[in-house]
Order: C-alpha cells, then structure tokens, then sequence
C-alpha cells in the first residue's frame, strides 16, 4: 500500500480529505461573491433604454421594437421585399448596380435600438453586446455561412485602431465564427490609408472616400486565393465599403465574397416590391 493509500485509509487521513473538499467548496462560494455583488451594485443596463436587463444587453420591450430581417428579400442584397415576388428576384438597385460581392445579409434594419447598439458597441466600448449582436448575424447568414471557407472582418486604419483599441468587426467575426466553426483570417485584408468617417457622405463620396483604401499584402494573398469568403461588418448603408473590400479580396483571387452584416439601412422609397 502506498503512502498516499495508507494516509487516506487512516481516520486523520480521511478527516482532512473531507476538510480539503469543504474548503474547496468554500473557495468557490467566497470566488463567486465579489461577481455576484458588482451585479448587484452595478447591473447590466439595457443599451437602448437603460433599464436593468440580464445577460443580453437589451431588454424585452427595446427587443420587440427590433424588425429583424427576413425571407421575403432581394437575393442578391438582402433588403426586404413587402411582399413575396417569387425565388431569386432581384431589388432594382441589384439590377441598376451590381456590387463586386455575390450577396448580402443582415440580421435587422438599422432603426434607433439597432443604431444605439451598434454605437455603443463601436464607441463606448460595450463589447459585452458582441456575443447576441454575433448570434443574430450568424443565424440570419446561415445561408452564407455554409458555403464559406473563411470570415475576414472590414478592417481599421491603424490609427483608428489603435484608439479605439479594438475593432468592432473582428469582435463580431469572432462570435459568429465559433458559432459557424469557421476560421477568422484578420489580417489579410489592410486599410492601407486613412478614410473620412462616411455618416453625412453622399453615395458617390463614399464610394470615392474609400477607393483604393483596402489591399491585401502580397504575402497574404495565399490565404485568400481560392476561398469562399463572408466579410463581416457592423452596418451596410450605401455598400461602398464592402464593396471595396470585396474588389480588394477579389483581387488577390478570392474564389467569392459574400457580405454579412449586423444591420442595413433600408430605403423603403427606392425598395420596389
């Protein structure tokens, strides 16, 4: 009998055993207050209308207010017909001006509780939003999602980067790529200059703002050629960007992009059907 065996079979030995285990179970109880009281003291607040939620960031009633996207909608950008036109039909802006990505999805529209979200999430560090922003996005692009090989989130400037300390698409890349068990290649695709913010931009300014921002290194190239990509972005308004970024992407021999964001803006003017 071993040392060990002969100290638990002993009375002493098996006491302080159990003591360990009491202890133990103690130790996490005394772990889990100091949590348990932030709570209390400080609760999660809803990011629209700062009432106390649990967990998701916002609550029931702001929830409700959401308009989630769904079938009915454009094959081709995702915005939402009023009606079902049949499969595979395309919005006239699909048709008028084809982007350089194969299709589009949102998880909601870009109404007040979706623009508070995603600000609070891009510019008041409110990156506990990240995980139910991603889950959203990962279930309203399931059909991208399953024909993908890799995500790659729409880059920052590194400036931009740097003083924001984190980027708001990668956080969102990486929930939906656990989710979807894909991999996240970060780096690949590069903001190579600095870009004016495009909120009060014209369509043609922000396709012109943008122009030539993103390339994909020489050395990077390799990690893109061939694949089906999802490109990940908080909010898709005139499409310049992702458009660039898929032109870039396209260049270094992506075999497709697709475009997955959290929220669009949808002109009910322009939407035909």
């Amino acid at each position: 009998m071993s040392e060990q065996d002969q100290a638990s079979s002993h009375p002493s030995g098996r006491w302080r055993g159990k003591f360990r285990d009491r202890l133990k179970a103690c130790g996490t109880t005394i772990a889990s207050l100091p949590r348990t009281a932030l709570d209390i003291a400080l609760p999660t607040l809803c990011v629209s209308c700062h009432e106390p939620v649990t967990g998701e960031g916002v609550c029931a009633a702001c929830w409700g207010r959401l308009s989630f996207i769904a079938p009915p909608f454009c094959a081709r950008l995702g915005i939402p017909f009023v009606y079902d036109p049949g499969p595979g039909l395309l919005s006239m802006q699909a048709i008028a001006d084809p982007p350089a990505y194969q299709r589009a999805r949102a998880a909601v529209r870009y109404d007040d509780v979706a623009r508070t979200m995603v600000h609070a999430l891009k510019y008041q560090d409110r990156t506990d939003l990240a995980p139910t922003m991603g889950r959203w996005m990962a279930r309203a692009g399931q059909e991208l999602l399953g024909d993908a090989d890799a995500l790659v989130p729409v880059p920052l400037h590194w400036g931009r980067s740097w003083s924001r300390r984190y980027n708001q698409s990668g956080a969102l890349a990486a929930v939906i790529g656990k989710s979807a068990h894909l991999p996240v290649i970060g780096n690949v695709l590069r903001r190579v200059r600095p870009t004016l913010q495009q909120v009060g931009l014209s369509k043609a300014d922000r396709a012109l703002n943008v122009q030539g921002a993103f390339k994909v290194p020489l050395e990077d190239k390799s990690s893109v050629q061939g694949r089906r990509i999802v490109l990940v972005d908080d909010v898709l308004t005139s499409g310049a960007t992702v458009d660039a970024c898929a032109r870039a992407l396209l260049r270094a021999r992506a075999a497709s992009v697709d475009v997955l964001v959290f929220a669009r803006v949808v002109d009910t003017v322009q939407t035909p059907i």
